[in-house]
């Protein structure tokens, strides 16, 4: 039913972990094939391309939905519909970034200070970027006039030589101090999404089935880093137990068969379970079990 579009290059590796972890295991005959298939009657073909062109594609209806950047769909300018955000990027699940930088030395605080590097044409800011559109809009917002120049990579290599300063992408910033660069502006916050074409969006059979994709993937990710712990309790240190778990809503507690006390279960985060195990017990709880969660659906 849906034609499909997958990003290529750095999002790649975790978007195919995303969709496998999900029950939507892309097949290819090899890495670097860009067809590929999903087992699952929602999805009649998978194409794995640059996310840089998924935007322009499903806008232009050759593909029902894909899996691009905020970031890229600002700079195409393209008429798509967003399903939902997908937390996740190259290394985190914090979105990126589309930052303005100069050299860490640089007296420019902010983007009204960029006249006074400027070093072009006539005394034109020269800025390099991956995002040309998206960088002239905002400068002429900010009323800056500068030379933007398309950078095919290493943007941030071209400062001071090249370019005054540069717009590119972060997640944590490493990159550019490393490169002695600071961060003056951010012009994007950019999450990853799934976007349709707005009139395979319209179609009611097409939106449902993007709508279930989107619950499965967002499942999925809403499972990452947590666990479910099940245990049993006395009656009189039922209270004691209640009090330490943290939930999504609240505890579940069941009388046991018999009147025997209580079993409880909730679903904690991975990252607590250590300090949280010990601590049930010694609050009188028994029999506890920890056990992986694949989905969480809300």
């Amino acid at each position: 039913m849906l034609r499909l579009v997958l990003p290529k290059g750095s999002l790649e590796r975790a978007t195919l972990e995303l969709f496998a972890a999900a029950d939507l295991s892309v097949v290819r005959s090899s890495e670097v094939d860009y067809r590929a298939s999903i087992d699952d009657p929602r999805i009649a073909e998978v194409r794995i391309l640059r996310p840089q062109e998924i935007p322009l594609y499903v806008a232009d209806g050759l593909f029902d939905v894909g899996i691009t950047g905020r970031d890229w769909v600002e700079e195409r300018g393209s008429d798509v519909t967003s399903l939902g955000v997908l937390r996740y990027s190259k290394a985190t699940a914090n979105p990126i970034r589309v930052v303005l930088a100069v050299p860490i030395d640089s007296a420019v605080a902010s983007v009204s200070d960029l006249a006074r590097i400027a070093t072009g044409r006539a005394g034109v800011l020269r800025v390099s970027t991956e995002y040309p559109e998206l960088t002239r809009r905002y400068l002429e917002k900010q009323g800056v006039a500068a030379e933007v120049s398309l950078s095919y990579g290493a943007t941030e290599a071209k400062v001071p030589d090249i370019a005054d300063c540069v717009v590119e992408i972060t997640e944590t910033g490493r990159a550019l101090r490393a490169a002695g660069l600071k961060i003056v502006e951010t012009l994007l916050v950019s999450h990853t999404e799934l976007i349709a074409n707005p009139e395979s969006s319209g179609d009611p059979a097409k939106r449902h089935a993007m709508e279930q994709l989107l619950t499965l993937l967002q499942g999925t990710q809403e499972a990452r880093g947590k666990v479910l712990v099940k245990l049993n309790v006395a009656a009189g240190q039922l209270p004691g137990v209640i009090e330490l778990l943290p939930s999504l809503r609240s505890p579940t507690v069941s009388e046991l068969f018999g009147g025997g006390g209580f079993a409880v279960e909730t679903v904690v985060p991975k990252s607590e379970i250590n300090i949280l195990i010990p601590a049930l017990k010694d609050r009188g709880a028994t029999d506890i079990i920890e056990l992986a969660l694949s989905k969480i659906v809300h």
